[in-house]
């Protein structure tokens, strides 16, 4: 069985066994022996005559990670404590920070912080670099070393060095780890209407986010006005539950479809696969995405705009249209290779592009939401090219000035906004008053 994960960073729910296939080698020709008697060669001539002593392993995992690295930034090879990490991030539990980071040119670059943690109450946004953990350089280390360093026993302090482009100087941050549970699915209601926020895709995240609309309903004692399904810094995960949280919005229709190489080699995921009928009862949804939103989320986002269930708002997502099959190779080992594409009901891929929203809305709470520098997949070296050239409108600027959206972050803050964005969705659906679906406009 190969499972499929739709992820930014690396993460598997459950590593499902998968017999790599003898068949494999029938594609072997003879060029192919003649590029791995050249590998041998190099093999054997830095084992004999590089200038320190160096073991087979060594010699092996680099090889082995410097050909899936040159194919795409998404493939590549856990082992050791890279296959630890895996579990330990879908387990959902561990001692840290939560911060997701990930490696550009010798440095630590901060994704995304996980929201309610250490590090997203600090004030650690996307596009940081972390330069000194406990006032040491750690710039052209490896990125395990400096996981390993920000992890911990929950309880003990740690301090960060930040570089923030376009602040003055490095930022300092003292933190104290916790234990770090991943709650896919919150919930509350604000003005009647009931707000899920889903932030990963874990195994439970279809049930939790069922659980959220029976819970909203129960609160309320009727239903509520509409629902926003916040996806907002959503780095993907499992593909069953993003068709599953899709389901529960949707009563029919394609959700996604999934194409390999070859192009008959083509699955479709269809609506009441998972879930019966539109468990929001046709009320009006809005989906919020920014350029944290990628992969999973971007699924059910695209299913969602394409059926016209839900109007997309915010900003354009990350656009990693791609997926990742997990093949357990050993007791500690595993390859997630980049195996396909997937495509909105409509055949748009997300891949570069990202999905659109419907109505741009800044967050303009945020003061440097302007220059703060983002980070998409377009922006990743060897990212996979969308060849249908269908959406290079989207590689474009987002949106122009919208003069809606022209108050400063300090004005809102005294009227006790902290999130224009969400508050700017919860009052559309509160003046709509839940009558029906709402139109994209």
């Amino acid at each position: 069985m190969i499972r499929s994960f739709l992820q930014v960073t690396a993460a598997v729910s459950a590593l499902a066994l998968a017999p790599i296939a003898t068949s494999a080698m029938a594609g072997v020709d003879s060029s192919t022996y003649r590029e791995l008697d050249i590998f041998m060669e190099v093999f054997n001539r830095v084992k004999a005559e590089y200038v320190d002593k160096v073991d087979d392993k060594k010699l092996v995992d680099g090889a082995i990670q410097g050909m899936l690295s040159a194919l795409d930034p998404h493939s590549s090879f856990a082992d050791g404590l890279d296959f630890d990490n895996l579990k330990i991030q879908t387990e959902g539990e561990y001692g840290g920070l939560g911060l997701v980071v990930t490696e550009q040119d010798g440095a630590v670059k901060v994704i995304a912080p996980t929201e309610d943690t250490p590090a997203a109450r600090a004030g650690i946004k996307s596009g940081d670099f972390i330069t000194h953990i406990d006032g040491k350089f750690i710039v052209g280390g490896t990125l395990d070393e400096a996981i390993q360093q920000m992890r911990g026993k929950p309880g003990t302090k740690i301090t960060l060095t930040v570089v923030r482009p376009g602040a003055d100087k490095p930022l300092t941050f003292g933190l104290v780890r916790e234990v770090i549970v991943t709650k896919p699915v919150k919930w509350e209601v604000r003005q009647g209407v009931g707000y899920i926020n889903i932030n990963t895709f874990t195994a439970t995240t279809t049930t939790d986010t069922r659980n959220a609309i029976a819970e909203i309903e129960k609160k309320l004692g009727h239903k509520p006005l509409g629902y926003v399904v916040d996806l907002r810094a959503n780095g993907g995960g499992l593909l069953s539950e993003a068709i599953g949280v899709s389901d529960i919005f949707l009563d029919r229709g394609e959700i996604v479809s999934q194409r390999g190489r070859e192009k008959s080699d083509i699955e479709r995921y269809y609506a009441e696969s998972m879930v019966p009928g539109d468990l929001a009862k046709g009320l009006p949804v809005i989906v919020l995405v920014d350029a944290g939103t990628a992969s999973a989320s971007e699924i059910v986002a695209g299913a969602l705009q394409d059926h016209h269930r839900a109007v997309v708002m915010g900003e354009r997502s990350f656009g990693k249209g791609s997926v990742q099959s997990i093949l357990q190779m050993g007791p500690r080992s595993a390859l997630r290779l980049t195996t396909a594409r997937y495509y909105t009901p409509s055949g748009h891929s997300v891949q570069e592009g990202g999905i659109k929203p419907d109505l741009a809305v800044p967050q303009l709470s945020d003061p440097d939401y302007k220059s703060r520098p983002v980070l998409r997949e377009a922006d990743l070296r060897r990212h996979l090219i969308n060849t249908a050239k269908a959406d290079d409108k989207l590689l474009e600027e987002d949106s122009k000035d919208d003069p809606r959206f022209t108050a400063t972050a300090e004005e809102l803050k005294k009227k006790g906004i902290e999130d224009f964005q969400l508050n700017y969705a919860i009052d559309t659906i509160a003046r709509t008053g839940g009558a029906g679906r709402m139109a994209k406009k």
